[in-house]
């Protein structure tokens, strides 16, 4: 069992299926949100101390024309992740579940600005911490915010969702004949170039030695569970 593990969770995960970034203003279903929510307060249920890294590709997935400015439209994707983390802390507290939203951004009139000593002593406490506002930094994905926040708070494992059932050889999308690869340790996925992650959130698990990530299909979020009891879900990635 692990002790710590960082999630990270998409904001696709709390949108309609049928959403698109067009009509992003209508990204959030209920049912949804609510489903992640017990998800999350279920894997703390079984002891774990749990950290939420928040994606926003539900609200905001990047520039519009290649005239804008690529910062600002970072920081706009930054302050998405913000409202689904406050979205689903909402969520948690209606289950009765104690939540603390940090920010990269200071914002202190909706969110305590991420330390790594206080996100610490939260889960300590037993409280779930939405960790949002991505590193704080343009140019850096919420893949590579988690392995950060992984390393900053000493997580045994990062669990990445995804939309396939983990890392394949090539895209299972595009090439019918990929295979899942079960068990790969970093240095192989920087090196063959695999995609199911950001290379560089792949570099720092590895240079700060984060134990495990396990990556698989999260379209059912009951495989959180399975996969935090020790099931052989996804794929594998070590050191």
């Amino acid at each position: 069992m692990y002790k710590r593990i960082i999630l990270k969770l998409s904001g696709e995960t709390l949108a309609p299926e049928a959403c698109s970034p067009a009509n992003a203003s209508h990204c959030f279903e209920a049912s949804r949100v609510d489903r992640a929510a017990k998800a999350i307060a279920g894997l703390a249920d079984l002891g774990v101390q749990v950290g939420v890294v928040m994606g926003g590709g539900n609200i905001w997935r990047g520039r519009f024309t290649a005239e804008m400015n690529p910062v600002l439209a970072d920081q706009m994707g930054m302050l998405a992740t913000i409202i689904n983390a406050l979205c689903v802390q909402d969520a948690l507290q209606r289950l009765g579940r104690s939540a603390t939203v940090f920010t990269a951004q200071e914002m202190t009139r909706f969110a305590e600005l991420y330390r790594a000593d206080r996100a610490v002593a939260a889960l300590e406490r037993g409280e779930i911490v939405l960790l949002a506002g991505g590193s704080g930094n343009p140019f850096f994905t919420t893949d590579t915010a988690a392995a950060l926040r992984a390393a900053e708070l000493g997580a045994d494992a990062v669990f990445k969702g995804t939309t396939v059932d983990g890392v394949y050889d090539s895209d299972p999308r595009k090439n019918p004949d990929a295979k899942l690869i079960p068990d790969i340790t970093y240095q192989e996925t920087i090196d063959r170039g695999l995609k199911v992650m950001d290379t560089a959130a792949f570099q720092l698990c590895l240079d700060q030695h984060i134990p495990v990530i396990r990556i698989f299909n999260m379209d059912d979020l009951d495989n959180i569970l399975r996969v935090a009891k020790g099931e052989a879900i996804g794929t594998v990635v070590h050191g």
